[in-house]
């Protein structure tokens, strides 16, 4: 049986479902808030080049990860390793106080920016992936067919005729985020079970500030630290990446700092000159780097790092065609986020077929 599918989040989940949907014989429509794919697998373009201001990495362990890696035309030209397995841990002055761990994990990235995996496995889906489409609410009629509600997020304006008759809906969307979209749906279609399960998901928000030092760029000039990335027990900064330093991004000093957790719970709603200006002063604290920037602006993740997961790979419900997916199931790793998507569009399409 054919089915016609709803997605909503074109992250790395929501990529990986509609994929796999796609390649089974169902047709998919992705819906997208953003101007494009990725989600946490973000780049920031500009002038002085790229930041990868969210994901800055992934490993892979899962055998079937690996399997798409290498087999899916194109992706073993776009990621390459990064030398992050030589991460330091530095104290709050900024002294290396912990060498790097022995690890079996390779630590890849995606050039010429992170979001180009997700982006490159979204090409097949073409018009399917309808970014600027935020979906407010789900509506399903008597015959059990859904109408996605939405308007385009640039405009406002409602565009929620064009998105009705779907057998299911999947949701690749953060957790608070998936939980709103079910309340605001009405009782029917909230369910109480996984209401409750979800509520005790928690997933902590993340500044993040990117810098660029252009007056840097003669030839083998490291400004700083000659480390590429480390972790912070720096109240304020929990990580730090050189991004030139990554595989196809160009040698402009460029860095990425996310803060900790706890600060950026703390500091969730102050202004961004605020924010940018605690930030620098710590990373300064931190590397030495004592120039000032050409280029400095912040970013805020409402819903960065998992902290407390679900616990299961997906929600799926057949009786009424809706599921849930993505890395707040199971971690904070990319390839959670790819096993999460990978595992509902199996349950979809095994239930598909008992009909």
């Amino acid at each position: 049986m054919t089915l016609n599918i709803a997605i909503i989040g074109a992250g790395i989940a929501g990529i990986t479902a509609a994929r796999t949907l796609a390649q089974a014989g169902h047709r998919v429509h992705v819906f997208e808030k953003s101007r494009g794919a990725g989600g946490r697998m973000s780049t920031r373009e500009g002038v002085f080049g790229t930041f990868d201001h969210g994901t800055q990495y992934f490993t892979v362990r899962d055998p079937r990860f690996s399997l798409a890696l290498q087999t899916v035309p194109g992706t073993t030209e776009i990621c390459r390793p990064w030398s992050a397995n030589a991460v330091r841990v530095l104290d709050p002055l900024g002294h290396v106080f912990e060498a790097a761990r022995n690890t079996k994990d390779a630590h890849f990235v995606a050039k010429p920016g992170m979001n180009a995996l997700v982006r490159h496995w979204a090409k097949p889906l073409g018009a399917a992936v309808a970014c600027q489409t935020q979906v407010t609410r789900l509506e399903r009629s008597a015959k059990g067919l859904w109408t996605v509600h939405a308007v385009n997020s640039a405009s406002g304006k409602d565009v929620s005729e064009k998105h009705a008759g779907f057998d299911r809906v999947l949701m690749a969307m953060p957790s608070v985020q998936t939980e709103q979209l079910l309340r605001n749906s009405g009782k029917a279609t909230a369910s109480a079970a996984w209401l409750k399960a979800m509520a005790k998901v928690e997933v902590a928000p993340c500044w993040t500030l990117m810098l660029a030092f252009p007056n840097a760029i003669q030839p083998d000039l490291h400004i700083g630290p000659q480390w590429n990335a480390a972790r912070s027990t720096h109240h304020r900064v929990a990580w730090l990446a050189r991004e030139s330093s990554k595989p196809g991004r160009g040698k402009l000093e460029r860095w990425t700092i996310q803060a900790s957790a706890t600060w950026s719970t703390e500091h969730l709603e102050d202004a961004a000159p605020r924010v940018q200006a605690k930030l620098l002063r710590a990373f300064s604290e931190l590397t030495g780097i004592r120039a000032e920037p050409s280029h400095a602006e912040v970013h805020r993740w409402r819903y960065a790092k998992t902290i407390t997961p679900l616990g299961v790979s997906h929600q799926y419900n057949p009786a009424n065609g809706l599921g849930t997916c993505g890395d707040w199931h199971l971690g904070h790793r990319v390839e959670d986020a790819f096993v999460s998507g990978l595992e509902l569009a199996l349950s979809v399409c095994q239930s598909a077929h008992r009909l």
